[in-house]
Order: structure tokens, then sequence, then C-alpha cells
């Protein structure tokens, strides 16, 4: 069989062909990078999105504080050492920025609020006081919103952590420096309320202290 030398416009034509697939390649592949670095910025905004909605319901939460402890001074000596429990645990959830360093001083927090609401309820005169309970349907309120805020945040987390990890989004990810964020769980103190004060509670009004901020 024999085989024709290529001519110089034929060896040009493959150059050109070639060089064309490379070009479409890399067109290609830097079309799917920035689609990928652009749903990862949205990504991104829905995860500070779905912080800003947890963090105002955790303000509110901390705004609860100092009315309750208020409102249960009438604690004995060795029941006063949870309130400065709590008062503490509030200050160091207040100075967290962030899921990661928020879970556990706000689960902390609401293991103790827990812990009180359950002291207050064994003394008749908290319980039926109107300021106690309306200060537990607000907790109520909060911590059902919390929830909500939660389960939004922590879906955006999942989707992020799942394009951070997953190949090829992964190259982008570590050429972005893009880390995995972290879930946020947090313990409900309202889970100790007996349902009775959360019904005999009066609702909730504009003046009430745990209101959030305008």
């Amino acid at each position: 069989m024999e085989i024709f030398p290529l001519s110089a416009i034929d060896l040009a034509l493959l150059l050109l062909v070639g060089l064309g697939g490379l070009v479409l390649i890399a067109l290609v592949a830097g079309g799917w990078a920035i689609a990928t670095y652009n749903r990862f910025v949205r990504l991104r905004n829905q995860l500070r999105e779905g912080w800003s909605g947890i963090d105002v319901q955790l303000k509110r939460r901390h705004d609860l504080v100092p009315p309750l402890v208020e409102t249960v001074r009438g604690f004995r000596d060795h029941e006063r050492e949870l309130l400065e429990a709590v008062v503490r645990e509030r200050r160091e959830a207040s100075e967290a920025g962030d899921a990661a360093s928020a879970s556990g001083p706000e689960s902390a927090l609401g293991r103790d609020l827990g812990r009180v609401i359950a002291v207050a309820e064994s003394y008749p005169e908290i319980r039926s006081s109107e300021h106690f309970l309306r200060l537990m349907r607000d907790l109520v309120d909060i911590e059902e919103k919390l929830q909500y805020a939660r389960r939004y945040y922590n879906g955006s987390v999942r989707d992020w952590n799942n394009l951070v990890e997953s190949f090829p989004s992964a190259l982008v990810a570590r050429f972005a420096r893009f880390s995995s964020a972290s879930f946020f769980e947090v313990e409900r103190a309202s889970e100790r309320l007996a349902p009775s004060v959360a019904e005999e509670a009066p609702p909730a009004t504009e003046e009430s202290s745990t209101s959030p901020p305008s």
C-alpha cells in the first residue's frame, strides 16, 4: 500500500483542526468552571441568608434571658447557680459569630434554660405569674421560628458541602479556597415546658420584651 506524503496545506489543516479542538475544549471547560463558581456564589449567599435568619432568633432568645432571670429571683440559693450559668452561657453565645462557634454555647444555653423552666414550674407563684407565662409563650414562638431557620440553613449547608466535596466541582472549590460549612444544632429549652403552661400563656404583644429589634 502506497503512502502519499502530506502536503503543507494538509498539515496546516490538521494543525488548525487540532487547535480548534483544543480551543473548543478550553471554552467548554472554562464555561463549566464559571457556571460552577457562580453556583458556589449562589449557595454561599443562601448560607448567609440562612444564618441571618438563625441569628435574628438567637438574639431574641438572648433578650429573653434577663427578664426570665428577674422573674425567677425567688429561687433558693442552690438553684441560683443555675441562673448564673445561664447568664454566663448567654454571654458566651452572644460572642459567637458563626455556626461552628455558636452550636456549643447555644446548646448549653438551651439546655440550662430548660432546667430553669423545669425548676420554675415547681414554684406556684412563678408558674401562675402572667409575666412568666408571657415569657414562655415568647420562648415557644422564638424556638419554633429558630427551628424553621435552622432547617433552611442546614439544607443550604448540605447542598454546599455536596458541591465542595464532589468531583469535579471540588476542583473549583479547591482553586477558589471554598471549604465545607458546619451544620447548626441547638437544644430547645421549650421542650422542657409543660404543654399546659404554654397554652395558658397570654398572646405576645408588640411591647413584649422579646420582640425583635426594628
